[in-house]
């Protein structure tokens, strides 16, 4: 897996100047860990074959084991994600990270059971006496490649799915989020002998090596550009990946709820919450609006008016998080610049301070910014945002359908993880729902889809394959094994050779063929 371009919102940054000794510590130190996940795969496939179908109240105990882990480290994991990123909210972690893990765990537990009782299936006539069903085997051991944006419920999450089938799991986290590593990896350790469970870290060569080693199957969490280079990786061994990528979500504003002023400030504040939350820093996160010519003013000022309530203080808020680095803050500067280089408006969306003020480039804290009057030839209409930033597409005016273009506009790009429409009317609701694809869709909210257990979560395309979450990630997690079962009743024989050409045989062939065309 090499790095993708610099570009690429989840890349792998430039590593910093180092002396030649530094340099040859960090090669030490990654060749150290590529043996060692090594290791660690042998000793798990060696555990797996040693009891390969654990019970439900095996996998119910290592459930519930992770919980409590998470629980006695909660507070240490909270302040490992605010070191990593210069600071980020306790209550931002705690909502987005940790609540979605626990109600994944609560949900398993409940759920498990059912969803690993053998299916049964229909056995055509022709063939009776017999029985068929499907039996949900684990797969063995399962790679998580986790990124650094939600560095605990991108590995939690997975992790839930891997246990409920039953899996031994090796975790490789991002080389940008090193405390969280440390911190996770501490917590398992007190719920998970490394045979079952185990952490992995180091640099972009370590990751590389981590997605050729030969898994069962191997989950990866990330951007497109890499998505590409882990799949290839894993086509080596012919291991199935599940990838869960980004793109640009795309939010569709209907003209009926945007004339209705209460409609719209709620509509507003929802939107708001889903691009502040993390700082943009979110693969689901609104990345472009599409909206009426004539409405975007409205917009704009309701969504200032939510951005001012969320963030009164900014300068000194403690509930909006830093671009992680300053790599990556870097690279979200030059979208802008490049976007109002090439002709955007900048519409600030907080009364202050201004975006380039320098005790906020020092913090690395990027407010919340809407652009009007973009194009597909600026990089901000290109790339994946992954940032504050919040272009809005102008639709044409009320004598065309507004909703048909908006929907052509989505369909003409490439797929995204997610998409969102804003609007109560159910026809339209129905129209934006059948008439686009996307890896998952809210109606009149945003970001939320994610943390509902009972529906899968994956993309499509370009943003991704596979799913998981809830029952969909115990089964991408599994192998579906058909079994058919006959006892000591052959009715098959009758299809048995010779096949002597007599009135009889034709009889009975003639039964069994209509039998199957029926």
């Amino acid at each position: 897996m090499t790095p993708a371009s610099p570009e690429d919102p989840r890349a792998v940054d430039d590593l910093p100047a180092t002396s030649d000794a530094a340099t040859a510590s960090s090669d030490h130190e990654g060749e150290a860990e590529m043996a060692r996940m090594r290791e660690l795969l042998d000793a798990q496939r060696a555990a797996f074959a040693h009891a390969p179908m654990p019970s439900a109240e095996e996998r119910r105990g290592w459930l519930a084991a992770l919980r409590d882990a998470l629980k006695a480290h909660e507070e240490a994991l909270v302040a490992a994600i605010s070191r990593d990123f210069g600071h980020r909210s306790a209550h931002e972690t705690r909502l987005a990270e940790l609540v979605p893990s626990y109600e994944g765990i609560r949900h398993a537990r409940r759920h498990l059971k059912g969803w690993m009782k053998p299916s049964k299936r229909h056995v055509s006539a022709a063939f009776q006496p017999a029985s068929a069903s499907v039996v949900y085997q684990p797969l063995g051991v399962v790679g998580i490649i986790v990124p650094w944006n939600y560095p605990l419920y991108l590995a939690i999450g997975p992790l839930i799915s891997a246990l409920s089938a039953g899996n031994r799991v090796m975790i490789k986290m991002s080389e940008f989020t090193p405390e969280t590593a440390e911190a996770l990896r501490g917590m398992l350790a007190d719920a998970f002998e490394e045979v079952q469970v185990a952490v992995v870290t180091g640099e972009a060569e370590v990751a590389a090596a981590f997605s050729a080693l030969p898994f069962d199957h191997l989950l990866f969490t990330g951007s497109t550009a890499v998505g590409r280079h882990v799949m290839r990786a894993a086509a080596e061994n012919l291991t199935p990946v599940t990838l869960e990528l980004g793109g640009k979500s795309p939010v569709i504003m209907s003209r009926q709820l945007m004339a209705d002023d209460a409609q719209r400030r709620e509509a507003a504040s929802r939107l708001a919450f889903g691009k502040g939350m993390n700082a943009g820093q979110t693969c689901v996160a609104p990345d472009y609006v599409l909206c009426a010519e004539d409405q975007i003013e409205s917009l704009v000022q309701a969504l200032g008016e939510c951005f001012q309530r969320f963030y009164p203080r900014f300068a000194e808020t403690q509930d909006y998080s830093r671009i992680i680095n300053q790599r990556q803050y870097q690279r979200v500067r030059e979208v802008l610049e490049d976007a109002l280089a090439k002709g955007a408006t900048l519409r600030p969306l907080l009364d202050s301070p201004d975006w380039d003020d320098p005790a906020l480039v020092e913090k690395r804290l990027m407010p919340p910014l809407a652009l009007l009057e973009v194009t597909d030839e600026m990089r901000v209409m290109q790339e994946e945002i992954f940032g504050p930033l919040l272009p809005i597409v102008a639709l044409p005016d009320a004598a065309v359908d507004e909703l048909s273009a908006a929907m052509a506009y989505v369909n003409a790009r490439p797929r995204p993880l997610a998409l969102y429409y804003f609007g109560h009317d159910k026809h339209e609701q129905q129209r934006v729902t059948e008439g686009t694809h996307a890896g998952g869709m809210c109606l009149n909210d945003t970001l939320l889809h994610v943390a509902q257990d009972d529906m899968p979560f994956g993309g499509i395309g370009p943003s991704g394959m596979g799913h998981y979450h809830g029952r969909e990630g115990f089964q991408t997690l599994s192998k579906a094994k058909g079994v058919f079962a006959k006892g000591r009743m052959n009715g098959a024989k009758l299809m048995y050779p010779p096949y002597a050409d007599g009135p009889a045989a034709r009889a009975i062939h003639g039964l069994i063929r209509r039998l199957l065309m029926r």
